[in-house]
């Protein structure tokens, strides 16, 4: 786990870039060590210390490592094979690389460390892109072929690591995080309107490969990009991998439990590989339950830690749930209660640290959490991350299951389903009914229906007139469901737009802190079972979430976590926080940078915002996605024009 920039400069393009300054950016995300190589067609130069090659330089590489596998010297990056050849700057873990290695070795490689990156390095060096194939892990990585002067950029299948980039002038500039970018200087730091609007509206702005910076891209999941050294710039990534969704009937429920079950333990094996301690994140839910279990199953002697944030508002404490676990995995049980004033002391860090606006106070948790691990010393976290996504455990995910029994029209099945799916926690008679038409009508006729329900797709806090000048239109930015397995659909639509955010909120807050977080639901073995299997297995006939997991899990996980109906998740009181919060919140919104944001009314923000105050008005996250703005446009110096 590391920190990775580089250049790709245009021949005869002036140059001085502020290499201290960036690797200094980046020592959160590798305190341990750094180092850099600059390549010319006379030779490279590699070292640790920047100090100018002299020439000009056509590639740089920067790197600073967070040692986990491998802590010697011969880990260090950037790393080049023996020939000279290749060189690699490498953020993230290849969990199978003792396998691979083992490949490799057969075929005549000799190693000179026990790291991962040089098994990743000689994989490419023999098998070219179709070594990413062949990988297990989370990876976004650089790698120069001198031969060929080409350098080739990957990001792991689900978007776990980060992978930004950036036209400078005519050079490419590529980095792990936003703000390593803009310490380059030339890189336009103008706003991505369409992506803003979908970022104030849903939340959203991690998806595909545009951010909300126009001229930032970030290389979308399962893609690579390989850019010539004597071609033209063009931006053309190309998709190695892509999760499949074709059904198999060849499995009992009980089957697939057990098959799911020896999957997710093989992983968690894998993600248990490591040369310094490892802790996990606890909710209390199914999934983070389950990884604490496997955990202690897997490794008996295991000195396990959990790290679990405790919510102060009852119906959000899963505080009998977390001590459940802990004492059956026999382990020590961190505990944090964060709270309003430190989320307002924290504000400023934690919005810088994220890069980009996050969609509601739940990070916080999180970003707590992961303070709390480094303070205990522990340096790699295992947590449950993907998990709902795949596995269909947020409620809405019910909606979907019953819009796919009513397609297949399986009458008496969908009246069955939604008896029994509308007395779930969490759900009722008309949420389950309009959730449902969500995934049944055309895009087009879910307008007016949503804005009925109070769910317009342009609240008037927006500033629709500078949006329409930019080019932007409200719409539900989505296809409708086609196929007749909608929850499948769903499935796959939730791993594309909805993770991508979460895993981004998890790399930076745990990268705050120089803390490897690992996500072992997220394999492409794994997510591919899962998404053949039939959909009851996945919600059951009585609207039972992770229905099939739960059975796996059983004898591993005690039962009333696989009991449990309720669903809460890092939730925290967020009405009330921002309640209590009010005088910093009408600071944040007196500030001048506040009035010169165009995107949204700030009038209309302010009085919605008292309404909910006062009860007045439903809750909703705008107040909060608007400070996030307000912070990030200060904080980078957004530009609107």
């Amino acid at each position: 786990m590391c920190g990775i920039a580089g250049f790709v400069f245009r021949k005869g393009e002036s140059h001085q870039p502020p290499v201290p300054a960036i690797l200094n950016q980046l020592r959160h995300r590798g305190p341990d060590d750094h180092g850099y190589v600059a390549y010319s067609e006379r030779s490279p130069k590699i070292g640790r210390d920047w100090t100018d090659p002299g020439g000009d330089p056509e590639v740089i590489f920067l790197h600073r490592r967070l040692s986990i596998l491998d802590l010697s010297d011969a880990g260090s990056q950037p790393m080049g094979t023996r020939d000279g050849r290749y060189f690699i700057t490498f953020n993230g873990e290849i969990y199978n690389y003792v396998e691979l290695r083992e490949e490799l070795e057969q075929r005549g490689y000799e190693f000179e460390s026990r790291s991962d990156t040089e098994v990743l390095l000689a994989a490419y060096a023999v098998w070219g892109n179709e070594a990413l194939r062949k990988l297990v892990g989370m990876f976004a990585f650089a790698i120069l072929d001198t031969v060929r002067r080409t350098v080739f950029l990957a990001r792991d299948f689900f978007g776990i690591k980060p992978l930004y980039y950036a036209l400078a002038g005519s050079s490419v500039v590529f980095a792990s995080e936003l703000k390593t970018l803009l310490e380059f200087g030339a890189v336009s730091r103008q706003v991505n309107a369409n992506r803003l609007f979908s970022y104030l509206r849903r939340g959203l702005c991690d998806f595909g490969a545009e951010t909300l910076l126009a001229d930032v891209l970030q290389l979308p999941p399962a893609h690579y990009l390989e850019i010539g050294l004597d071609r033209d710039w063009e931006s053309r990534p190309v998709c190695y991998w892509e999760p499949t969704a074709q059904c198999r009937d060849d499995l009992s429920f009980d089957q697939a439990a057990e098959q799911l079950r020896t999957l997710f333990l093989k992983s968690v094996a894998f993600h248990l590989r490591s040369d310094v301690p490892v802790g996990s994140a606890l909710s209390g839910g199914i999934d983070s339950s389950s990884v604490v279990m496997a955990m202690r199953y897997l490794k008996p002697d295991i000195d396990l830690h959990t790290f679990s944030y405790i919510a102060d508002e009852k119906e959000l404490d899963e505080e009998k749930w977390v001590d459940i676990i802990g004492q059956a995995a026999h382990a020590q049980v961190h505990k944090v209660r964060p709270t309003v004033a430190e989320l307002v002391a924290d504000f400023d860090q934690l919005n810088y640290m994220q890069d980009f606006p996050s969609a509601s106070t739940s990070l916080y948790a999180q970003y707590s959490v992961f303070r709390t691990a480094q303070q205990a010393g522990i340096k790699v976290m295992l947590d449950g991350q993907g998990a709902d996504e795949m596995l269909g455990g947020y409620t809405y995910f019910r909606g979907a299951r019953l819009a796919s029994l009513v397609r297949q029209k399986r009458w008496h099945e969908a009246a069955d389903f939604f008896s029994s799916a509308c007395r779930w926690p969490g759900s009722s008679i008309s949420a389950l009914l309009q959730n449902t038409a969500d995934h049944l009508l055309p895009a087009l006729a879910q307008a007016p229906l949503r804005k009925l329900v109070g769910k317009d797709l342009a609240p008037s806090w927006l500033n629709l007139r500078w949006f329409h000048k930019k080019g932007v239109t409200p719409h539900l930015n989505r296809q409708g469901y086609h196929s007749s397995h909608v929850l499948r659909e769903k499935l796959l639509r939730e791993l594309a737009e909805h993770l991508p955010s979460l895993l981004r909120y998890e790399d930076r807050n745990s990268m705050a802190f120089s803390i490897e977080s690992r996500v072992p639901f997220l394999t492409p073995e794994l997510v591919n079972f899962v998404l053949s299997l039939e959909e009851p297995y996945i919600i059951a006939r009585d609207g039972t979430s992770k229905a099939v997991f739960r059975r796996a899990m059983r004898g591993i996980v005690p039962d009333p976590i696989l009991d449990r109906r309720d669903k809460i998740g890092f939730a925290t009181p967020e009405r009330t926080w921002l309640s209590a919060a009010s005088l910093w919140i009408q600071d944040q919104f007196d500030a001048d940078v506040a009035a010169e944001i165009p995107a949204f009314h700030l009038d209309v923000v302010r009085r919605d915002w008292q309404e909910m105050r006062r009860g007045h008005r439903a809750f909703s996250f705008a107040v909060w996605r608007c400070l996030n703005v307000i912070a990030w446009t200060k904080r980078f110096q957004i530009q609107y024009s």
